[in-house]
């Protein structure tokens, strides 16, 4: 039987591609939201999720970060995804018969160049995976799509142009999610370790927790913080550090940092991709 994992958005969306991308072997599952989409894994409907956590032009996906640590799953794997953006319609439809592309909010402003080249008006949509299915619905001649190559495969669009961004280096960094950890060492660059941490009530606590990984030469890739409990004044960070937590400068960081917090929760294990370099 063919394995499942689980993502949040239409088929066709990025997500989508980015599940073709790293699991190729494995049958995508569209969900409405992140929430169902860990629900599924959770359920045995699927068994892995991927979940974007972060793009280089608009930062750290929203709620996703809380979300990690309440779900139960393990991170197992990362994935980056370069956002390419196509113009589409139906076909036998040219790109001078077009007065308006529908899009996700966050797509338009990055294709701003060459809709001003051609005089075409963008409009917002709630997706852009599923305003494609709703163009092969629709019949509209005068209107096309922004979005993933992907999307005019399923929907039977004519791709009018592609990599239409104004930036090149627009990459989605997703998490591949299991109900299982993996520990063990994999992959030829490396590995990465990401957890959660709250520091104690201390002064200078988070000065002090920091250190450990300075003396001992670990690199960390990213900290983040985050309010906890619906108080200004309960803070939970999120980091990510090169290297597997047995690495004897690893274990001495993250004992040290044990020292200054009140809770320390170790996500995931996974292979460092190489297009970190």
């Amino acid at each position: 039987m063919t394995r499942r994992i689980a993502f949040q958005g239409e088929l066709g969306a990025y997500s989508h591609e980015a599940c073709r991308q790293a699991r190729p072997d494995m049958d995508a599952l569209p969900c409405r939201t992140f929430e169902d989409a860990i629900e599924a894994v959770r359920s045995g409907a699927a068994e892995l999720a991927m979940l974007p956590v972060e793009n280089t032009t608009y930062g750290r996906v929203a709620d996703i970060h809380r979300l990690l640590p309440e779900s139960g799953l393990h991170i197992v794997d990362e994935a980056f995804v370069r956002v390419h953006i196509s113009l589409m319609a139906l076909p036998g439809v040219e790109i001078e018969d077009l007065e308006a592309v529908r899009a996700h909010l966050v797509l338009l402003p990055q294709a701003k160049s060459f809709l001003s080249k051609y005089g075409i008006r963008g409009e917002s949509a709630a997706d852009s995976a599923g305003a494609a299915a709703e163009l092969a619905e629709s019949g509209d001649r005068n209107v096309g799509v922004l979005a993933s190559d992907i999307a005019a495969e399923l929907h039977g669009l004519n791709i009018l142009a592609r990599h239409i961004e104004d930036h090149a280096h627009n990459t989605t960094r997703f998490l591949i999610m299991s109900p299982e950890p993996d520990l063990s060492r994999r992959g030829t660059h490396g590995m990465m370790t990401t957890f959660v941490f709250q520091v104690r009530n201390i002064p200078a606590a988070l000065y002090k927790a920091m250190g450990g990984f300075a003396t001992n030469g670990v690199n960390m890739t990213k900290l983040e913080s985050y309010m906890v409990g619906g108080s200004f004044t309960a803070t939970q960070f999120y980091a990510d550090i090169e290297g597997h937590p047995e690495d004897p400068e690893v274990a001495r960081a993250l004992d040290e940092l044990g020292y200054f917090t009140s809770m320390l929760e170790i996500l995931g294990v996974y292979p460092r991709d190489s297009r970190r370099d």
